[in-house]
């Protein structure tokens, strides 16, 4: 396989990446403003991946999050079962450890996942949470639906965290829309990347 290079070096200016089994190709971008969410609608595409770039609360101390919709987006409320955990490291140093959180799972749960561990996402000048998700298979409508996620954010409290989730969507119809937002609050700034996989 031949590697590419990506001579913009920018992924907010990506639009389209070769890869061995198909092409990921832009699909949908959005840039929050003070929004109350961020929703995208999908279609046929084998897989999607959003990117996050510098996804910055207006709250204090919140949670990153997602939920998907198999109506269009007239209800979030997708079934999902799902396990998170997470590393950081104190800013100052000297806390610092690799951990499982039982807060961030959810148990056959219809409510909106959390992407960031401990949601703890802090709204400081500085602060803001960059990751990707990656949906597998959505319009299948056989199988229940993975996904896994990995972000990186600033916390309230001065750590540097890496938090990772996976889980399924346990559904057998089609998923066909995306919402994402803050646990409490507006998101302030940032921007959502959506990518289809041929």
């Amino acid at each position: 396989m031949a590697l590419t290079k990506l001579n913009n070096k920018a992924v907010a200016n990506v639009t389209s990446i070769p890869v061995a089994l198909g092409d990921m190709v832009l699909v949908s971008s959005a840039t929050a403003s003070s929004s109350a969410s961020i929703e995208f609608s999908l279609g046929s595409y084998k897989e999607y991946q959003f990117f996050f770039v510098n996804m910055h609360p207006q709250t204090d101390n919140v949670a990153f999050q997602f939920q998907t919709s198999t109506d269009g987006g007239s209800n979030y409320n997708v079934t999902k079962t799902t396990t998170a955990f997470g590393a950081y490291n104190y800013e100052g140093g000297g806390s610092y450890a690799l951990n499982y959180d039982g807060s961030g799972d959810l148990a056959q749960g219809t409510g909106y996942q959390q992407l960031n561990d401990n949601g703890a996402l802090g709204n400081g000048n500085d602060e803001s949470l960059s990751g990707f998700l990656h949906l597998f298979s959505p319009s299948d409508t056989t199988f229940v639906k993975h996904f896994v996620g990995t972000v990186q954010y600033y916390e309230t409290g001065n750590y540097s965290v890496n938090s990772f989730v996976a889980g399924y969507g346990n559904t057998t119809s089609a998923i066909n829309a995306v919402d994402f937002k803050m646990s409490s609050g507006n998101i302030d700034a940032g921007t959502i990347q959506m990518f289809g996989i041929l």
